[in-house]
Formats: structure tokens, C-alpha cells, sequence
């Protein structure tokens, strides 16, 4: 399923653990690592896609994760013509994704990379969120630091540490912390 600018629906999945430490997996048979991601089926929403991938290539369930944010629009990156199949040329340019921010509200040995047949990943590891993009595949690279750029400002406060800024927390009865500077900014996570 292509639009008409020969780019193919997908998902993209930035998985965090209760540290904002994201999934990293690395593809079977190579040296590359990557985020879970996959196509789009036709009559699926981009949601629906996220989490049938993400039982494909992690072995969470929903029940597994908390949806924290998504892109607003679609990313896109080309694939260079030496990567694409042949029958392929001339129509398909690349991929355009919706990424979306998870919490994993289970635990590690939830995680099952043989959750089907055709597994994606041979291993896993945490990694800080601002990941090196090195081992990613160039023509990834861009793509992924807009995901993570746009991304970023709705990261959790990392559980069970302290804000190092504020010595209360509060100060005059006010607030001041990353939740309430985000109330009424008009920037609504997901939902």
C-alpha cells in the first residue's frame, strides 16, 4: 500500500523503560540497531499497526505499555534505489512513519523477540534516550533524530528521582514543575 507519492504507510515505536532508557533491538543477522517499526496494513490505523508490531518484534501487549505521545505528522525518509527490490523501482521511494512515544508499564521478561515466526530483532538493550544513530542505517538517521527531537519534551519524570532543580518543589504554594509548566501551554500529549 503506497500513496501516491510512492510512500509506504508505517509505524515507528520509541519505547521507554521507567528510567526513559529506550528499546534498542538489534535486526537478526546484522550489526544494525533500530527501534521496533512496520508497515501499516490496509484498514488499519496507525495504532492499531503500532501494537500488532510491537507483538511482532518485542511480544508486548497493550496491557504492556502506556501510549505517552505521537508525532503530529508523518516522517518520511527515501530508500536508496541499491535497497530497493526491483520489481519495486520507479514507484516505491520510501517510507512514511508515525512514531509514537511508550512507557512500558510491564516488565523486562515480558519482552519475547520470538514472539512469531519471522523474528526482527536477535537482541535487545536499553539505551540513554539521546541514542548514538551511528549503527543505524544512514538513510534512517534523519528521521529518527526528528522523532526523537519532536519527541522529547514529553518524556515522564523519571521515576523515583527528584526534580535537582527545585529543593521543595513548590514554592509560595505554586507549583513549578515540568507538569504544570505544561498545563494550558496548549500542548496536549497524546489524545
Amino acid at each position: 500500500m503506497l500513496d501516491r507519492e510512492g510512500f509506504r504507510p508505517n509505524v515507528g515505536i520509541i519505547l521507554l523503560n521507567h528510567r526513559n532508557q529506550v528499546f534498542w533491538g538489534k535486526r537478526i543477522r546484522t550489526h544494525s540497531w533500530q527501534f521496533p517499526q512496520g508497515g501499516i496494513k490496509h484498514g488499519e490505523s496507525p495504532e492499531q499497526a503500532m501494537f500488532r508490531e510491537l507483538h511482532e518484534e518485542v511480544g508486548l501487549l497493550p496491557d504492556h505499555v502506556r501510549i505517552v505521545a505521537r508525532t503530529r505528522d508523518w516522517l518520511r525518509y527515501e530508500v536508496p534505489m541499491h535497497f530497493i527490490r526491483k520489481d519495486a523501482r520507479g514507484h516505491y521511494k520510501g517510507q512514511k512513519q508515525i512514531w509514537f512515544l511508550l512507557q512500558l508499564t510491564g516488565r523486562d521478561c515480558d519482552m519475547n523477540l520470538r514472539a512469531t515466526s519471522h523474528p526482527e530483532f536477535d537482541a535487545w538493550r536499553w539505551h540513554e534516550y539521546w541514542v548514538p544513530l551511528d549503527t543505524v542505517i544512514e538513510f534512517k538517521r534523519d528521521v529518527y533524530q526528528l522523532a526523537l527531537s519532536e519527541l522529547a519534551r514529553f518524556l515522564p519524570k523519571p521515576q523515583g528521582q527528584l526534580n535537582r532543580f527545585l529543593r521543595g518543589g513548590m514554592r509560595g504554594g505554586v507549583r513549578q514543575d515540568a507538569e504544570a509548566s505544561m498545563e494550558g501551554s496548549g500542548d496536549a500529549p497524546y489524545g
